[in-house]
């Protein structure tokens, strides 16, 4: 199967119609889901393409979630899912702004989702879902001072995003919080923070559960800013000089 060069004016390159074919065959079945694929020497000759260009056609489809590879093994043809998409495209943001930037940018992304869900949460949460999230917070309140804390913490809050019922919204919110917070410093005082965060959660809750929707934001704004704001490390003091 011969496909014309790359650069065609109009036309898409060689690399790009490689994947498009590879990606029409897993979707269609032809190349079945976790099959490994054909050697990159296969491919050249199949596709009478060069070395280069069908690497970048297998880069292309592991970008696009179709390829699974590492370990020293060979590729094997998968599906995409929201998780590796997005896991994906976070590895790339760390890649471009570096981890303190792209941090940042996702604390923000995480402030808005979160203050979003909550003012949703205090309008329209049901039965069913004001239980679950006073049961997270019940197992914050079990696991102050301990080390489940961390992911009390993370069940709180994903209970609250849960509400909205957007998948795309709860997957991020599971694939980027999880990443942020295994990357926070240790606490100095554990027990004083986990218990700050827990009486923070609390107001959360009873604002949700009174529907008091400017309650339920401004605690989840003041919550989430002091919380960016605690983890930031201080500047560093020159020699000989006290920290104040």
């Amino acid at each position: 199967m011969q496909i014309a060069g790359d650069m065609v004016r109009g036309q898409p390159r060689t690399a790009d119609l490689i994947a498009s074919t590879l990606v029409g065959e897993i979707r269609s079945g032809r190349i079945a889901v976790d099959e490994v694929l054909p050697s990159e020497r296969d491919l050249c000759a199949r596709f009478e393409a060069s070395r280069p260009t069908v690497r970048e056609a297998l880069s292309q489809l592991q970008l696009r979630g179709y390829l699974n590879a590492g370990g020293g093994k060979r590729p094997r043809a998968s599906r995409p899912s929201l998780s590796s998409i997005f896991r994906g495209a976070g590895d790339v943001i760390r890649d471009i702004l570096g981890d303190t930037e792209s941090a940042a940018h996702l604390e923000q992304m995480r402030h808005f989702i979160e203050t979003g869900a909550v003012r949703e949460a205090a309008i329209r949460a049901d039965h069913l879902q004001i239980a679950q999230i006073r049961s997270a917070l019940e197992d914050s309140f079990r696991t102050i001072g301990t080390s489940g804390f961390p992911e009390s913490d993370i069940a709180f809050h994903r209970a609250i995003v849960a509400v909205v019922g957007n998948p795309i919204i709860l997957t991020l919110h599971d694939l980027f919080v999880s990443d942020l917070l295994a990357r926070r410093p240790p606490e100095e005082n554990r027990l004083k923070h986990d218990r700050l965060v827990y009486d923070e959660h609390r107001q959360i809750y009873e604002a949700v559960l009174g529907n008091d929707v400017i309650g339920a934001t401004d605690v989840m704004d003041r919550h989430l800013a002091r919380s960016y704001r605690y983890r930031l490390e201080l500047p560093k003091s020159l020699p000989g000089q006290a920290e104040v």
